[in-house]
């Protein structure tokens, strides 16, 4: 039902990869470079998206040219910037900056669209919850409804808590059937960040609102993978948490999200989350 990758050195290698176990859906690798270092990168039958976390690169992608993607010193600072990758395409990535923290997000899919680049002005932004409810953060949509005409059924994103602890992902949803307009299935794998580097949190993932499933101690570098079941996650007190998350549909384009009966009248409670939702879909 999920999984949990502790941190270590991948090496440039896919930490998802292709046809994986648990969310075969899904794609992620993660990539460090130094100046003037390139990566090739081609992954078929996948879409995917290119994030820098800190640094800037150079991307081409089957000859298309995209330029100083990437303008973080600090993932905490500033809005993120992404090349989106066709199923199949060839992209190569050059480290124009003295380093480059690059993520990628991929998602399963049988047509061959169009690259394109997101850049600060076009990320679609949201910020909702609140201090009192413990559920302050925001969320910045790179793959979402802004830009669904020109992505299949990948959605990439990165979601920030808002202050030092609270939760992330409440009231507790999932997203695992088709069932027209009360759910979708989407798979779905994060990473996770904290600040200070050295914070940690939990993610909580249980297949049935009566469950007790498995808990995991998140920390920075720390990749989890879900293909069902309800999944809230929460960032220790002193923290700022973030994760980058990508989420691929099995059949359709709009993430419809299910949540919890024992907790969904908290829906009515914090504040801005029904904005949330719509963002989604």
């Amino acid at each position: 039902m999920s999984r949990h990758i502790p941190p270590f050195d991948n090496r440039n290698q896919a930490i998802i990869g292709v046809g994986d176990q648990t969310t075969p859906l899904c794609y992620f690798n993660h990539v460090r470079l130094r100046r003037a270092e390139r990566f090739e990168h081609q992954v078929p039958g996948y879409e995917t998206m290119l994030v820098p976390a800190t640094g800037s690169c150079d991307v081409i992608v089957d000859g298309r040219e995209f330029r100083a993607v990437g303008k973080r010193s600090h993932l905490w600072e500033g809005d993120p910037e992404g090349v989106y990758v066709p199923v199949g395409s060839r992209a190569e990535i050059v480290c124009v900056s003295d380093s480059l923290d690059l993520m990628i997000g991929g998602g399963r899919f049988d047509q061959t669209l169009e690259p394109f680049d997101v850049r600060q002005g076009e990320v679609d932004k949201i910020q909702y919850g609140s201090d009192d409810t413990k559920t302050h953060r925001k969320i910045k949509h790179l793959l979402g409804q802004k830009n669904a005409e020109r992505r299949g059924r990948l959605l990439v994103s990165e979601l920030f808590t808002v202050g030092a602890g609270g939760w992330s992902g409440f009231p507790p949803h999932k997203h695992d059937a088709e069932r027209g307009t009360q759910e979708t299935e989407y798979q779905e794998v994060y990473q996770f960040r904290f600040n200070p580097d050295h914070g940690f949190g939990a993610q909580f993932v249980y297949a049935h609102e009566d469950d007790y499933g498995p808990v995991y101690h998140v920390r920075t570098g720390s990749v989890i993978a879900i293909d069902r079941g309800y999944h809230p996650s929460v960032a220790a007190p002193g923290y700022e948490m973030y994760y980058f998350t990508v989420i691929v549909g099995a059949h359709s384009k709009s993430l419809v999200q299910h949540f919890d009966p024992h907790h969904a009248y908290q829906i009515e409670t914090i504040p801005g989350i029904k904005n949330m939702i719509a963002k989604f879909k």
